[in-house]
């Protein structure tokens, strides 16, 4: 079979799979199988396939049509401009958590302390995108990343040698917060908040694939993000920040939780690209009880 061939062969059982994007996935994993360049796909049509070329190619076409998300097939997911190694045993991460990680760099700059060496908390690391993106961005400052799932753990290690933040990024082991050798001037966290009834309706790439205590949040989805509010006010410095991911139109709710532990801090409830309430900014140090929302 010729290249151009197998390129249109492909598209058409991603399209009949209902995979989205089918042209595109067809030609990052055929460079992936292939050891090729998207010029090179392009430009050679006629180039003929070896048998084990067809064969490296059929296995990968195959597990994308059952629905293995294209970041686990290829090991590879690119978030906030920086490829980060992935597989099954971590969360893929979105797109929508580059806002996280942009607010707390903001923050960082403008508010953490310049007189002694400043240390943020990642909880939940998983395959510590959050944690590195930070480091790299942050390079004064000491990260300490946290995940209860040891597997997960080997992926964030993985990825902290990649990008050469090992003596940066601090791997813990533990619940949330518990494993926090002391407290922390900024809490960065995307815990699991997908309500129990919401499970069913995911799609097959995450259902099937994703680790689901990377994804689950109990009944309301608030279970993760509620212990760990409560164990934040021992965990972070006076005047320190606390940011959240949340899930859609939970905003109200976890502020109130917010309130009713840190009573003098002031919020910021932060839209994302779709103008969906996605990140919460938790000021300790505000004496004025107030949420604002900004566009």
């Amino acid at each position: 079979m010729i290249l151009g061939d197998a390129r249109h062969s492909i598209r058409r059982e991603l399209e009949a799979a209902c995979i989205d994007y089918g042209d595109a996935e067809a030609d990052l994993l055929m460079c992936h199988a292939l050891n090729m360049t998207r010029v090179q796909i392009y430009s050679e049509p006629e180039r003929s396939l070896t048998p084990t070329a067809l064969s490296n190619l059929r296995q990968l076409v195959n597990r994308r049509i059952q629905h293995e998300p294209l970041a686990y097939i290829l090991g590879s997911y690119e978030f906030h401009g920086i490829e980060f190694c992935i597989d099954h045993r971590t969360m893929i991460p979105r797109p929508e958590t580059e806002l996280l990680v942009q607010e707390a760099i903001d923050s960082a700059h403008h508010h953490l302390p310049s007189a002694r060496q400043a240390t943020v908390a990642d909880i939940g690391t998983g395959s510590g995108a959050i944690a590195i993106s930070l480091a790299l961005a942050l390079p004064q400052v000491t990260i300490y990343a946290t995940d209860i799932s040891i597997p997960a753990l080997l992926v964030a290690h993985t990825n902290r040698q990649r990008h050469g933040v090992e003596e940066q990024v601090k791997l813990l082991q533990g619940h949330l917060l518990e494993p926090l050798p002391r407290q922390a001037d900024m809490i960065v966290a995307n815990l699991p908040y997908i309500a129990n009834r919401e499970m069913e309706t995911l799609s097959p790439e995450i259902a099937d694939f994703e680790p689901i205590v990377a994804l689950a949040g109990g009944d309301e989805g608030l279970d993760k993000i509620r212990l760990l509010l409560d164990q934040a006010a021992d965990k972070l410095h006076s005047g320190g920040y606390l940011l959240l991911e949340i899930g859609q139109g939970q905003d109200q709710v976890v502020s109130s939780m917010i309130r009713g532990r840190f009573p003098q801090a002031s919020l910021a409830v932060i839209p994302d690209l779709h103008n969906i309430n996605r990140v919460i900014r938790v000021h300790t140090q505000d004496t004025v009880d107030e949420t604002q929302t900004r566009g």
